[in-house]
């Protein structure tokens, strides 16, 4: 397996800190409004990822937060919680807006066929980690208090910036000297470990007690301390969003390097944008589209799947309808192609696949392993269904194939066709491998005189009750 690392700038050989154990972590998301496309583009190929290691033989441990608390509107420490302005909006309370949109989120990935991580990890649930984390941090000498918060100061890690490959005087010159909203705040590019429950916040509606007085947590503390709960002070794979990169992810390797004194990541895979007309799909711009605008227009969920795969995650992809109506066609083909095979050849789609198919199978593993290269993939899947192999090899491949599409193929029904009307496809299908097309024919109009129609598709025969 090889990956693209962010913190290199390469794509390089994956080893992992534990050959019998890969340790994941992927950045959940903020609950204080509706999960769209945009986040299930990333959380789509987090599973590809997933899906893959386990397809070439890796074991994954896999964790993913629920920010629920803390995440402000500007990641630099400025504006109002995104709870606490959703449920302004909504005229609820923090509480049941991040239980409903934990919910949707839910709903959302089931619908695209994702895979649970092995731990979900709510923020409101880890305060005491957190704390604990910003005491290490306090004794290690990385903080400051002012009357507002606890902040980390950069200066105190002199490898600030390395995962942006910004240096510390860049990002100091670089942000506006009136987002510094706490006047005693020594740096720009300091960030907050604990907001005190004084000024801005004094009517912020969660909070806890804290060796620093009443107040909540900080947005980039939470990650740190539940992925060291759950996976250790150093671990395999963190992934998020591009947007990540300069601030989130660059907090997060300091406050936990310096509070290990470990490397904190190992390899870092950041998902670009999708975008609509050339401009990130976001909540701010109001060009957002819901799993529920999709299943209205009569998409199903599972062909998103298909069609951010045909973009490789590290490239910005432009989302339309028609695309995406495209993609649902194209899934639909896939379904039907595999429910026909399965109509005949049920019986011999758990054996394994036999030498004539080794190459479609050695191009699918290899285009994965060299950075999810999924657009060359899934061109496979096509090529070696369009090839001479025999309709058993194809559903053995395809079955095997969707273990890490997750297009839930082999979940398609399967069409219960009468035993004289298989026996006729299989003699049709005799017929024409004999150049005898009269037969052929004959034999077609007989299936039809049966209620049944029969399509020939990619070299395969499926058969359809009228």
């Amino acid at each position: 397996m090889r990956l693209y690392n962010t913190l290199s700038r390469s794509i390089e050989k994956f080893k992992p800190l534990n050959p019998s154990l890969v340790t994941l972590y992927t950045c959940g998301p903020t609950v204080y409004d509706y999960t769209h496309l945009g986040h299930m583009r990333k959380y789509t190929m987090d599973d590809v990822l997933k899906r893959t290691l386990i397809y070439l033989g890796y074991h994954v441990k896999h964790v993913m937060n629920i920010t629920d608390v803390g995440h402000l509107t500007g990641d630099d420490d400025t504006g109002e919680d995104k709870l606490e302005k959703g449920a302004k909006k909504q005229q609820k309370t923090v509480w049941e807006v991040a239980r409903f949109y934990t919910d949707f989120f839910s709903k959302t990935m089931k619908a695209l066929n994702i895979t649970p991580p092995d731990i979900t990890c709510r923020a409101t649930d880890h305060i005491p980690q957190m704390i604990k984390l910003i005491q290490t941090l306090e004794i290690n000498g990385h903080t400051y208090q002012t009357k507002e918060a606890v902040y980390f100061d950069v200066t105190t890690f002199p490898n600030y910036g390395r995962l942006s490959k910004q240096k510390l005087t860049e990002k100091l010159s670089g942000v506006r000297a009136e987002v510094r909203v706490d006047p005693q705040k020594k740096h720009p590019a300091d960030f907050a470990l604990w907001f005190k429950s004084v000024g801005r916040f004094k009517d912020h509606s969660m909070h806890w007690e804290s060796p620093w007085g009443d107040g909540f947590p900080g947005w980039h503390i939470e990650c740190s301390a539940m992925s060291m709960a759950y996976l250790g002070e150093s671990i395999d794979i963190h992934t998020g969003g591009v947007d990540h990169i300069g601030v989130h992810h660059e907090n997060e390797i300091a406050q936990s390097e310096s509070a290990s004194g470990k490397p904190f990541v190992h390899y870092w895979v950041h998902h670009a944008f999708l975008n609509v007309k050339n401009e990130k799909m976001s909540k701010s711009k109001d060009n957002f589209f819901t799993i529920e605008d999709v299943q209205k227009k009569g998409i199903d969920p599972l062909s998103l799947r298909l069609l951010f795969m045909q973009t490789h995650y590290r490239q910005e992809m432009n989302f339309s309808w028609k695309a995406a109506k495209a993609a649902n066609d194209a899934f639909r083909k896939l379904q039907d192609t595999r429910g026909g095979l399965a109509a005949e050849f049920k019986n011999l789609a758990t054996e394994a696949p036999d030498q004539t198919s080794v190459p479609y199978k050695t191009s699918f593993q290899q285009a994965l392993a060299n950075d999810l290269q999924t657009p060359k993939a899934i061109a496979t899947v096509w090529e070696m269904l369009k090839s001479p192999l025999d309709s058993a090899e194809k559903l053995k491949l395809l079955d095997d194939f969707d273990q890490v599409l997750g297009l839930k193929l082999k979940t398609t029904k399967e069409t219960e066709i009468p035993k004289k009307v298989l026996q006729l496809a299989k003699d049709r299908q005799y017929a024409k491998n004999n150049n005898n097309f009269a037969l052929a024919d004959a034999l077609r109009k007989e299936i039809e005189s049966q209620g049944y129609k029969i399509e020939d598709t990619h070299g395969v025969y499926k058969i359809r009750k009228k």
